[in-house]
């Protein structure tokens, strides 16, 4: 299992080059089909991380944000589920707030997770069964959530933020006291960290490449990523939309909807 980290660790440090590259210079934005924004660097990184990886791994499948989806991948074992950029709107925001998300399935469920923020370099990853871990200056030390059940930091995102998610944070002010924004998966990163409890996602904006690393990075943690109806999501469906929303929590008491 350790291989698989370690090839998607050094896939996103190539494909971190250049992003940074990109990012410190001026580029041009172009809107997609789902009206959502894309640079040169999602597509840069795309195919760096698709390239590495196919490689090593010329049998798995592969589903990624800015490549075609091929269904083949239905029929496989194994796959690749890559966002190249998570946070493309942080990216041209230049609030250093994004990341490079790559997980591998298994028949359905995550069985490695690595989320790396290129502008620090810092990286979280986890393995099926083994725990999450947190890497900065070539040190990996493992990492769990916290056991706080009051006083709880919800985090936001700074770009899609519902008035749902807002009304529930509003009805539960009585345990949650704490409300920070951040961009793109770091939000799981820091509840697996043990730095806040709790994240709503009540809207169907995200899709497998969004989630698939945080899902098994939380869960190694100790945490629960789950749908509103406290259900697991599962991986390398065919229609890859997370259509229910998720909540990210800490603790099974801090399920607050």
């Amino acid at each position: 299992m350790n291989a698989f980290i370690e090839d998607a660790y050094q896939a996103a440090l190539a494909a971190q080059k250049v992003i940074l590259a990109i990012y410190q210079q001026p580029f041009s934005v172009v809107q997609k089909s789902d009206l959502s924004p894309v640079t040169e660097a999602d597509k840069q990184a795309d195919a760096i991380i698709s390239s590495y990886l196919k490689a090593r791994y010329p049998d798995f499948g592969f589903l990624t944000e800015e490549t075609d989806d091929d269904i083949s991948r239905l029929e496989k074992d194994y796959v690749w589920v890559v966002d190249p950029v998570d946070g493309t709107k942080d990216f041209i925001a230049k609030n250093d707030e994004f990341t490079i998300n790559i997980a591998l399935i298994y028949r359905h469920q995550v069985i490695a997770g690595l989320i790396m923020i290129p502008v620090t370099g810092e990286t979280y990853f986890a393995i099926a069964n083994q725990g999450s871990y947190y890497r900065s200056n070539g040190v990996d030390v493992r990492i769990h959530v916290n056991d706080k059940t009051s006083n709880l930091t919800v985090l936001t995102s700074r770009f899609h933020t519902q008035p749902l998610e807002l009304k529930m944070i509003e009805d539960h002010c009585d345990k949650i006291s704490h409300k920070a924004s951040f961009g793109s998966a770091i939000k799981a990163c820091k509840i697996a960290h043990g730095l806040a409890e709790i994240s709503y996602r009540l809207s169907p904006g995200t899709k497998e490449w969004d989630t698939a690393a945080s899902d098994l990075l939380v869960t190694e943690a100790g945490g629960y990523f789950l749908k509103p109806n406290q259900q697991k999501y599962t991986y390398n469906r065919k229609d890859v939309r997370n259509l229910e929303g998720y909540l990210i929590i800490n603790r099974m008491e801090n399920f607050l909807l």
